[in-house]
């Protein structure tokens, strides 16, 4: 059976096939029914799934249904809200025998992540002030083997193997460009924001091996990647001999990022460096979220809401593929 990619599934059409799984859950509805929640995905995206009115029998057979299985079953595509999803007749956890090639499942960031690496690492490497340069190149030299998996959030942007290090290359990249037109940012500072700003998200979210995240740690839900990571560079900074204005202007840089505290920023940026790298990660998460809603969108029609965009509807010009070809 060919696999029918999330990206190309269409309003009212039935299916049989297999999908990741990327959260599961049994709830209990307003009319104090069970039903089942799940989220399902494979390398073009995720689309969420209910299955109404689960009976007794049923739940035992989906308990061994798990994050990260590939499960088949059969739906119609339905919409709710602007967005597509599934309504679920039948689920079974996927066997051996489907033969289910692994790669249709797995979202990966666009390049190696090993090239990623050492791009990012080589950024290290060129930072002219040694206090900075040696924080950085040992922080990404002592996470190497997580780094080359990690994701860069439980769901959303950059939620895919290697995502983190997909995120901060195309923020690296970004950035020195960003010092180039504004000659006032310190190169050096700005790019050990970059380098250092989401690193404790290794700690935070949970992930397997694959990248896929079922959520996160009981660290990383009671304090958050931010607070986690300021505290672990205060450690390193203090273990370095940082400069106390040096080693505030750094733990500040992480603890602005977010800018606002609804998302976890207690403080607003300070300085140009902080400014700037708040704004490099907004400019990428939200590039991330228009590149991904497109991607599924045929020229000249308008996406499925994205709810990370204020719930826009977006829109692809109909001579996308001319200018990208």
């Amino acid at each position: 059976m060919e696999h029918k990619y999330i990206a190309q599934l269409r309003t009212n059409e039935e299916l049989v096939d297999f999908y990741m799984v990327k959260s599961i859950a049994v709830k209990v509805g307003s009319n104090r029914k069970q039903y089942l929640d799940v989220l399902l995905a494979d390398k073009t995206g995720e689309i969420s799934g209910k299955k109404w009115e689960l009976v007794d029998e049923e739940l035992e057979k989906l308990s061994t249904i798990e994050v990260g299985n590939i499960a088949k079953i059969a739906a119609s595509v339905t919409e709710w809200n602007g967005m597509k999803q599934f309504r679920i007749t039948k689920i079974r956890r996927g066997q051996k025998e489907d033969g289910t090639d692994l790669s249709n499942y797995i979202r990966t960031a666009p390049e190696p992540a090993e090239d990623m690496y050492e791009y990012l690492l080589q950024k290290a490497q060129e930072i002219s002030d040694s206090d900075l340069r040696t924080l950085c190149v040992q922080r990404f030299e002592e996470n190497r083997e997580k780094l080359l998996y990690y994701p860069a959030a439980s769901k959303n942007h950059g939620a895919e193997m290697a995502g983190l290090l997909w995120h901060e290359k195309r923020m690296a990249m970004l950035g020195e460009r960003a010092c180039e037109v504004y000659t006032m940012l310190d190169r050096d500072l700005l790019m050990a924001g970059v380098l250092l700003h989401d690193l404790e998200k290794i700690r935070e979210i949970q992930s397997n091996e694959y990248g896929i995240s079922d959520g996160y740690t009981f660290e990383g839900q009671m304090l958050g990647h931010i607070t986690m990571g300021v505290r672990e560079l205060a450690v390193e900074m203090t273990k370095l001999g940082f400069p106390e204005e040096k080693k505030v202007m750094v733990e500040h840089m992480v603890l602005s990022h977010h800018y606002e505290p609804d998302y976890g920023s207690p403080k607003r940026p300070l300085f140009p460096e902080a400014e700037m790298l708040h704004y490099l990660d907004i400019i990428d998460a939200r590039l991330y979220d228009f590149e991904e809603a497109l991607s599924k969108t045929e020229p000249g029609e308008f996406s499925d809401r994205v709810w990370t965009l204020e719930n826009r509807r977006l829109y692809r010009r109909k001579d996308t593929d001319k200018q990208n070809g």
